[in-house]
């Protein structure tokens, strides 16, 4: 009883399931569930937290991994990665734990859906790429399209300079509104900057995120 109901819900407590089996009659400790989980390769780890994926978002990501399978390493040298987060100065996220087997931490019943909005006191807008940091900025205001492109004025080809791209190089952002604005598209167009084609809601794709943790 005790593996077949956290199979169904992998985030049933033990406290839970002390209650059901004494509710069927059965009287067991904490620890006793704990050992008994353990023996069937179960352990209790904090859900991992993932993008919300609709249909839609899992087509368009199995596509761009299709499409990227088989490209050299030198051309993922010559992106600059790019992202904004909001940093919580205090408090912080709460937790849930599942019951899981191992390498199963991805598996849709163990993990935390999550939308790329939320709290925050501080904005960063950064950039990397495989030769090293490019800049960070602080945003002090609330951000929209105009502010944005002028972000990437100041601070995208300087970011290029110091980390010395090569010729072509690409330049990677998300599907966030201000980024597809048309005006911000004519502005990447009209500066020649080489966009790179980013499925949405798919933030575990950066590898900026290693950094901003967003």
């Amino acid at each position: 009883m005790i593996t077949r109901t956290v199979s169904k819900n992998p985030r049933t407590t033990r406290g839970n399931l002390v209650n059901d089996l004494q509710r069927a009659g059965t009287k067991v400790t904490k620890a006793t569930i704990s050992d008994t989980l353990r023996r069937q390769g179960l352990k209790s780890c904090s859900a991992r937290r993932v993008p919300l994926l609709k249909p839609v978002h899992v087509l368009a990501r199995l596509k761009f991994a299709r499409e990227h399978f088989d490209d050299p390493e030198e051309d993922w040298e010559n992106v600059i990665w790019s992202d904004e987060t909001k940093i919580e100065l205090f408090g912080k996220n709460s937790t849930c734990r599942v019951w899981r087997r191992k390498n199963a931490e991805l598996h849709p019943k163990n993990t935390i859906p999550t939308v790329k909005h939320g709290g925050g006191n501080i904005m960063l807008w950064g950039c990397f790429s495989a030769k090293g940091p490019g800049r960070l900025i602080r945003v002090k205001e609330r951000m929209n399209g105009a502010m944005y492109r002028e972000i990437l004025s100041k601070n995208l080809l300087p970011s290029a300079r110091s980390l010395k791209m090569k010729h072509g190089w690409v330049f990677q952002h998300d599907n966030d509104p201000k980024h597809t604005a048309r005006a911000t598209k004519e502005w990447l167009c009209k500066k020649h900057f080489k966009v790179l084609e980013w499925p949405s809601q798919s933030p575990d794709l950066n590898p900026i995120e290693i950094f901003g943790g967003s």
